[in-house]
């Protein structure tokens, strides 16, 4: 039987909690465990040893030190296209981004720009497959975690992407 194991994380832009089964990471986001829990509809299990990893990874990615996610995903909330394309966003690395038509183009699925901005809009696992690095190729698009654009200019600056303005320093 499937479980899971919650852990939740303090970071600059927010509480971010993490649900982790015995195959990896299923899903991450602002908010509370109750709205990843609800969505899973897994026995909730304590286990900070199967937390511990990814927390680690997402402490140091905070502290300026982390760069990749080794922690391995567990990919249950997404098929098809949806899968295809977030898989190919795993893959982009930290300190850049990319448009959502390259995205588009890099998956091999046929999404057209307009769909890759819906399939951002449901990653269940924001920040370790980075949404964020997804950007409009007039401007930075939109964001639906944390406090939305802000959080993502929040990332993309930390990672180096963007410069910080004034209200940064």
């Amino acid at each position: 039987m499937t479980t899971v194991a919650f852990a939740e994380v303090p970071t600059p832009v927010g509480p971010f909690v993490l649900a982790v089964t015995e195959d990896g990471l299923v899903a991450s986001g602002w908010g509370g465990r109750e709205r990843l829990r609800d969505r899973l509809g897994l026995p909730e299990v304590h286990d900070p040893d199967r937390t511990a990893s990814v927390v680690g990874e997402l402490l140091a990615y905070f502290g300026g030190a982390g760069r990749r996610f080794e922690t391995p995903v567990d990919w249950r909330l997404t098929s098809g296209v949806r899968r295809t394309v977030l898989r190919t966003l795993h893959e982009v690395p930290y300190g850049t981004a990319v448009t959502y038509g390259e995205l588009a183009a890099r998956s091999g699925t046929g999404v057209p720009a307009r769909g890759i901005g819906s399939i951002m809009g449901s990653n269940p696992l924001p920040i370790v497959v980075p949404c964020h690095r997804v950007v409009a190729g007039n401007g930075l698009g939109g964001f639906s975690g944390g406090v939305g654009v802000e959080t993502k200019r929040w990332l993309l600056t930390h990672e180096g992407y963007l410069q910080p303005t004034l209200l940064d320093l």
